[in-house]
């Protein structure tokens, strides 16, 4: 039999996204990059900056969030510009938006004093508006469907909302009661229920991947807290610079080790759907 030129839905079933494919892989290091988000972003605003010394800067966390959005936008506009997936530049985005979450979470629940419980529930909000424009202006949300500019500023805008709504979940939950150490159990325990529901139902996996990707920064929030807040407060009062470091070294290895390639459009594989 001879080949055929592959015909145009072909190509766009086959065609690759500009994000990873989301496996057990991929989950490990978005938890570490959260983690890392919440000890890189305190490392500036809180030990940097000044916030939790005797001398703080003025503004500590505006001027936090102002230097790591302006990283953000920088590499999101890169991100969107590259012609296929490439992990670095990926992961470095990821890491940028976490650590631009934190701080301007914590602007928002400190500086703005809307507190823990009005920050989580306006930045909850902003989470579903996006994903509900998203899904008006494309017809889906599905990370699969990844690969052009419209799709990836939904997509960008859409995490960024999602990991400044972890650091102000997380702070929320540790602060009411639980501690750092009990909301990691507690978000983690919600992770649990969301793998057990992947691979005991049937239930929507574009859901459950909000569900989850939305939950992995309060868990990465909460494990970032307690490695680096003072033992009076339940943490372990790590360096935060030194902590970052590591986990920085930690995530480079991973995807180093790890296989990292793109995702598939849900029309190349069935179970994807």
């Amino acid at each position: 039999m001879t080949d055929r030129p592959m015909t145009s839905r072909e190509m766009a079933h086959d065609a690759l996204t500009k994000v990873p494919a989301v496996t057990f892989g991929f989950w490990i290091i978005k938890i570490l990059a959260t983690t890392l988000g919440e000890t890189g972003g305190d490392s500036v605003t809180m030990t940097w900056l000044g916030e939790t010394t005797a001398n703080p800067v003025p503004n500590g966390y505006l001027i936090g969030t102002a230097i790591f959005g302006l990283v953000l936008v920088a590499l999101v506009w890169v991100q969107i510009r590259a012609r296929a997936f490439n992990p670095w530049l990926y992961w470095a985005t990821i890491v940028a938006s976490t650590t631009a979450g934190t701080t301007l979470a914590d602007f928002a629940t400190r500086s703005l004093g809307i507190g823990y419980p009005g920050g989580s529930i306006l930045l909850l909000a902003c989470v579903l508006a996006s994903l509900f424009a998203w899904y008006r202006s494309l017809g889906t949300i599905d990370v699969n469907t990844v690969s052009g500019p419209r799709e990836e500023t939904f997509y960008w805008v859409t995490i960024t909302f999602s990991q400044t709504l972890g650091t102000a979940l997380g702070d929320w939950v540790a602060d009411a009661g639980l501690g750092y150490s009990g909301g990691a159990i507690l978000f983690g325990a919600a992770l649990a229920v969301l793998a057990l529901l992947y691979f005991t139902t049937s239930a929507s996996r574009v859901a459950l991947f909000w569900a989850a990707f939305i939950l992995t920064r309060p868990l990465g929030a909460t494990v970032g807290d307690f490695l680096d807040k003072p033992l009076a407060k339940g943490g372990l009062e790590f360096s935060r610079p030194l902590a970052s470091a590591v986990l920085a070294v930690v995530i480079v290895v991973l995807i180093l080790v790890l296989p990292q390639r793109a995702g598939r459009h849900p029309g190349s594989d069935p179970s994807k759907t």
